[in-house]
């Protein structure tokens, strides 16, 4: 004969409450780590956008004594000009502090 069952069981709820949890602490810490990634590759785009056009104005008027920064969602990005050691040219740098889960970003590049 059939047992009529109207409900779940308590072992049954704390079961599949536990493997819910389990599952979330597998999966959050692997979603935070893809969060600040992003964001990582979001700030070195925007980076290089700025030096790529630091480059550009310095074709059309001589930019290589300037030094600005850059507002860009929260984040600064700084813009300098500084002299190679390597060709003795001077570079343009572009700058990014770091923050509490991301690392500092900086890189040059010297026009051709």
């Amino acid at each position: 004969m059939l047992w009529k069952n109207d409900g779940f069981f308590l072992l049954e709820l704390l079961l599949s409450l536990s493997a819910w949890f389990m599952l979330g602490m597998f999966f959050i810490p692997l979603l935070m780590d893809l969060s600040y990634q992003s964001q990582q590759l979001v700030r070195d785009k925007k980076a290089k956008q700025f030096l790529f056009e630091e480059l550009q104005a310095n074709l059309v008027e001589d930019r290589s004594n300037s030094s600005y920064s850059e507002f860009h969602n929260g984040t600064e990005y700084k813009i300098y000009w500084i002299q190679s050691t390597v060709n003795g040219q001077k570079e343009v740098c572009v700058k990014v502090d770091e923050t509490t889960f991301l690392p500092r970003t900086e890189i040059c590049k010297a026009p051709e």
